[in-house]
């Protein structure tokens, strides 16, 4: 007598809820993350800017504000970046978060927090 092999429907069912479930997860997560990249990107390139320890912190505001621009970052809020001088740099605090919803009423809530210290050059 022969035995049956292969995946049974229960099986394949699990498979595609879980692989689905991933995929969701990447779609939903993936921009948020990619922004984030974006936002440290634009960030640590001031770090490029000539004299930026003699630029004042609205100046540097306006060239973060510029950068976030040009890199097509949506639904950031610039006021969440926390600019001050000290000892001849600039200080960067950036701590915020991001909500989407994933499916009806479950949210993923995704936290970041990044520092600088630069000179320029």
């Amino acid at each position: 007598m022969k035995t049956q092999r292969g995946a049974s429907t229960l099986g394949i069912l699990i498979a595609v809820l879980f692989f689905g479930s991933l995929i969701t997860l990447v779609i939903k997560l993936g921009p948020i993350y990619l922004d984030d990249i974006t936002i440290q990107e634009a960030i640590e390139s001031l770090n490029d800017t000539k004299d930026l320890d003699q630029l004042t912190v609205r100046d540097v505001q306006g060239l973060v504000r510029k950068r976030l621009s040009v890199n097509n970052v949506r639904g950031f809020d610039e006021k969440q970046i926390k600019i001050h001088k000290e000892d001849g740099k600039v200080h960067i605090d950036l701590e915020y978060e991001v909500r989407t919803d994933l499916f009806q009423n479950v949210d993923a809530v995704v936290h970041f927090n990044h520092a600088y210290e630069m000179t320029g050059q």
